[in-house]
């Protein structure tokens, strides 16, 4: 819906602004979303603070907006060339360089002011690192073939920053949960890079899709057992129930059926692959949720 008290000219900006951040487009903000949730309610058994709960959900939304803006930045002399990305504000002109950092630079502020209301300093401390996370992340694509990985981190480093906003330390059970989001990010961000393959070839831009190569698929699905057998670990370690094992082997079946509609390598097929990670997230968190409501 448009913004239709204000001048014509500020509403342009403003829907070309909340298009840069991906406003429309929410699946990523899902994806750091559930994870970290996974944390939350792990560490608290069930029963996250008020505080932590709003600071990390917001928290989320703001760092997600931040980095689809500094990652623009990094991309604008190339999404022109890609055709899922050439209609970008930044690709096209219509936001300029130095807005795009200001955006990043504001919302990273505003989720700094709110990590400063936690408890404990080691949630501020971590908080530096995820920041870090967030600004390399988008450069990496043109010095490694990994940068999912960095993105895996940056997607999950808000795990340790909840667990200790909650706990106030970190434990094993923090970094098992950290491993696993990091390679489900690989895995569900190289089905995301086999949509732009082709274009990222014929650029220089470089992705876990291209290095892995013919062995994409056998290699996702590597990445998603390894992840299923993590969060079964974490079960056995934290003594959850059969609300949660069964959130996990949701999760695995649509893992399986991403690898089915991605059997082509279609386009469109792989891109809805990557979508249906949101219900994977969503369908572990369920389990975790209604496991530790009836502990």
């Amino acid at each position: 819906m448009k913004p239709d008290f204000l001048p014509s000219h500020l509403q342009v900006r403003l829907i070309d602004y909340a298009i840069l951040l991906r406003l429309n487009r929410p699946i990523g903000s899902l994806l750091l979303l559930w994870p970290t949730y996974w944390a939350l309610w792990l560490a608290a058994d069930g029963v996250p603070g008020i505080t932590n709960l709003l600071v990390f959900t917001l928290g989320v939304f703001l760092m997600r907006a931040a980095g689809c803006a500094i990652n623009d930045f990094a991309d604008r002399k190339v999404d022109g060339h890609v055709k899922r990305t050439r209609d970008r504000p930044l690709a096209s002109g219509r936001v300029k360089p130095k807005e795009a950092v200001a955006l990043f630079l504001g919302l990273a502020l505003l989720a700094f002011l709110m990590v400063i209301f936690l408890t404990n300093t080691l949630t501020l401390y971590l908080s530096f690192g995820g920041l870090l996370l967030a600004f390399i992340y988008p450069f990496m694509k043109r010095h490694t073939h990994l940068p999912q990985l960095f993105l895996g981190a940056a997607f999950s480093w808000a795990i340790p920053m909840a667990w200790a906003a909650e706990t106030g330390e970190l434990t094993n059970l923090a970094w098992l949960l950290f491993t696993a989001n990091v390679l489900w990010t690989v895995a569900y961000d190289t089905f995301y890079a086999m949509v732009d393959r082709d274009d990222d070839l014929t650029i220089g831009v470089k992705s876990t899709a291209i290095l892995f190569g013919d062995g994409d698929k056998a290699i996702i699905a590597v990445l998603q057992a390894l992840v299923i057998l993590i969060l079964l670990l974490v079960g056995q370690q934290a003594g959850l129930g059969a609300f949660y094992y069964l959130g996990v082997i949701v999760m695995a079946c649509l893992f399986v059926y991403q690898q089915y509609l991605a059997r082509d390598r279609e386009r469109e097929a792989c891109f809805k692959a990557f979508l249906n990670n949101n219900w994977a997230g969503f369908a572990v968190f369920a389990g975790l949720f209604l496991d530790t409501l009836f502990w």
